[in-house]
C-alpha cells in the first residue's frame, strides 16, 4: 500500500503520470474543488473491489449522494475489470462510464491517479472482479483546512483508521 501513497504524493507532475484527462467532466452539485492547492481540503485515495465487471449500483448511488451533499469531491476515478479469461478492461473518468455502471457519477476530471497506482490495482484483481480507484477531496473539511492555513497552521496529519481497529477499540470500551 505504500507504493500507492508515495505515487500519489508526487508533486512534479511531469514525472507523475502518462494519464491525461480532457478536464471536461461535469461538475458535481455543491462546491467544486478549486484549481488552487490553497483551497483544497484533505485528499484521499480509495480502492473498492466488486464481484463481476460492473460497479455495484447501491455503492454508486451512495457516492452520488455524498458528492451532491458536498461531503466529498471526486477528483479522479478509474474503473478496471478483469474478465474470467484474465483480460483487463479500463475505463477512465472522461470515458463512457455507463458501460461499467458509473454513469450516475458527475465528476471533474483530473489525472491524479498514476500509472504506478493503477499497476497495483491491476495486479490485485482476480478474474471475474472489478475495482474502482478513486481520489477524492474531503470537501467538508475544505473551509476548516483553509482557516487553519490562514491562521498559520496546516493539516499536519490526516489518518484513516482501519475498520477492524475501530471495532476492536469500541468493543474494548463497551
Amino acid at each position: 500500500m505504500m507504493r500507492i501513497l508515495r505515487s500519489l504524493a508526487i508533486v512534479d507532475t511531469s514525472a507523475h503520470s502518462d494519464r491525461a484527462h480532457s478536464d471536461q467532466g461535469t461538475q458535481a452539485q455543491g462546491e467544486s474543488m478549486s484549481d488552487s492547492a490553497e483551497d483544497v481540503g484533505p485528499v484521499a485515495f480509495l480502492f473498492l473491489t466488486f464481484p463481476g465487471e460492473r460497479a455495484d449500483p447501491e455503492v454508486v448511488e451512495t457516492f452520488r449522494d455524498v458528492v451532491s451533499q458536498g461531503v466529498i469531491t471526486i477528483l479522479d476515478l478509474v474503473f478496471i475489470s478483469k474478465g474470467m479469461d484474465g483480460a483487463l478492461h479500463q475505463v477512465e473518468v472522461d470515458e463512457d462510464l455507463d458501460s461499467v455502471g458509473l454513469a450516475a457519477l458527475s465528476l471533474e476530471a483530473k489525472a491524479l491517479i498514476s500509472d504506478e497506482d493503477l499497476d497495483v490495482v491491476r495486479e490485485s484483481l482476480e478474474p471475474g472482479t472489478s475495482a474502482m480507484a478513486l481520489v477524492y477531496e474531503q470537501a467538508w473539511a475544505r473551509r476548516f483546512a483553509a482557516a487553519s492555513r490562514k491562521a498559520g497552521g496546516e493539516v499536519a496529519l490526516h489518518l484513516h483508521i482501519p475498520r477492524d481497529v475501530v471495532e476492536t477499540a469500541i468493543a474494548a470500551v463497551v
